[in-house]
């Protein structure tokens, strides 16, 4: 069973990253314990991500289906590279419980989603800094 959204454990500077990003990466896990990860558009709201999209072919994708078969455990990776030189990189991983298919109006419009409720996560380099001696330390977060 998903867990509930709880209180927001993300910081305001996350949740603006959050939502500036149009794309992460999803990674589900098929029957036969294949993880698979795609690259999803993704909508942040209340404390929970939304994937999915509109038409009945949604439901057919391997994510959908992984979901389907009651592999309810995701990781969702939004991260982005602001410059190579110097070297900036930034993002957040999030380790959370998955239920849906659900019926809604999405950033695309109606449509089939999937909700994710996260109750872990890492976030890297909010401010956009270049890499120094040390790779960027991260701020771990449980999210109730």
């Amino acid at each position: 069973m998903a867990r509930e959204a709880g209180g927001m454990s993300f910081t305001d500077e996350e949740i603006a990253y959050l939502r500036s990003q149009p794309v992460g990466r999803l990674a589900t896990v098929g029957e036969d314990g294949q993880p698979d990860v795609v690259p999803v558009a993704f909508e942040f709201e209340d404390g929970v991500f939304w994937v999915g999209g509109s038409g009945e072919s949604v439901l057919r994708t391997r994510k959908f289906l992984n979901v389907a078969a009651g592999n309810r455990r995701v990781a969702l990776v939004v991260d982005d590279m602001v410059s190579f030189d110097p070297f900036v990189v930034r993002g957040i991983r999030i380790y959370g419980d998955v239920d849906g298919p659900v019926e809604r109006i999405g950033m695309i419009g109606p449509g089939h989603f999937l909700r994710i409720v996260p109750w872990v996560s890492w976030s890297w380099n909010m401010a956009g800094e270049p890499v120094g001696a040390a790779w960027y330390e991260s701020r771990r977060a449980d999210h109730p």
